[in-house]
């Protein structure tokens, strides 16, 4: 099922995948690219690059070096520079406007989980959610929301009327939680126990009863003119969901978090992004749609 799903999605890209034919069949050559640091940190997006860029092998050898430690803004900005290598690849959440000015390689690299959101809370702070279950009950607890200045989260959280507080870098906001300047910090469900492992958040807790859910797949970007990388990846990617692999590394790297936040059992909050371009509006919908199914796919055990 899960493959079969990819596949339709990696099938509805935007342009065809043709393999650069290498003029030298003799030489191996070697491509370093260079991967925002913040995906280069997290395993999974560091793992899923990998995956890729092996199953493209006539492409040439390669490595994964670590970018400069930007933020996501300036790295969206470095990428889209024609006269910039700070950064080759870099993985966000899509929006209209991304797509617009940069390469994008649409297949969801979590399987449209990044959409699905969790409180990071002090623990001191977990009666102002208790009871919340619904959009109204948020606005009218009036609890506030962490996020990147730069994150698409944070234009759809406030055209649905939450209060949003924010900060251009992501390790900052944690002690901006700490401080209470705000009293969620929403994080994706693909993400937050990655959080919890590497940032030195022990004060910290996922708050447990609520998930806000928004369609908002998560791309591989490159520049807008480097085509061969963007071939490379989406190639890698079609073959990896065609031989079975792109789905046990969903489970692999995000079955885990999906049985242990237990979202099956999560009063499930959902809110509008207008943001979307179309195709990408479709992939959001498919995934909102199908979240009890992709729990189940995901969950850990047989």
């Amino acid at each position: 099922m899960i493959t079969r799903l990819w596949s339709a999605l990696a099938l509805a890209a935007c342009f065809q995948v043709q393999p650069a034919a290498a003029s030298e069949p003799e030489t191996v050559l070697t491509r370093d690219y260079i991967l925002w640091y913040r995906n280069y940190d997290n395993p999974a997006i560091r793992n899923l690059v990998e995956l890729a860029l092996h199953k493209t092998s006539e492409y040439g050898e390669f490595r994964i070096i670590r970018s400069e430690e930007i933020s996501q803004g300036r790295a969206l900005r470095e990428l889209g520079n024609p006269q910039s290598r700070i950064l080759d690849i870099a993985n966000v959440a899509t929006s209209e406007e991304r797509e617009t000015f940069l390469n994008a390689i649409p297949v969801p690299v979590d399987g449209g989980l990044l959409g699905f959101r969790v409180c990071l809370v002090l623990p001191e702070q977990l009666s102002l959610f208790e009871g919340v279950s619904s959009l109204d009950d948020l606005r009218k607890r009036d609890i506030r929301i962490g996020q990147g200045a730069h994150w698409p989260d944070t234009p759809i959280l406030e055209a649905n009327g939450i209060n949003v507080i924010t900060h251009t870098r992501y390790e900052i906001l944690f002690g901006m939680l700490r401080n209470k300047r705000f009293d969620c910090y929403a994080r994706g469900v693909s993400e937050v126990l990655f959080d919890l492992q590497h940032n030195k958040v022990e004060d910290l807790v996922i708050e447990p009863n609520i998930l806000l859910a928004y369609a908002m797949p998560s791309y591989l970007f490159v520049a807008p003119e480097d085509h061969e990388t963007a071939q490379r990846l989406q190639l890698g990617l079609e073959r990896a969901i065609k031989d079975g692999s792109f789905a046990v590394y969903l489970k692999n790297w995000f079955g885990r978090a999906v049985s242990s936040l237990g979202l099956d059992r999560r009063s499930v909050i959902t809110l509008e992004n207008p943001y979307l371009s179309e195709e990408s509006r479709y992939v959001g919908r498919r995934t909102l749609e199908n979240l009890e199914r992709r729990v189940e796919l995901l969950s850990v055990g047989d």
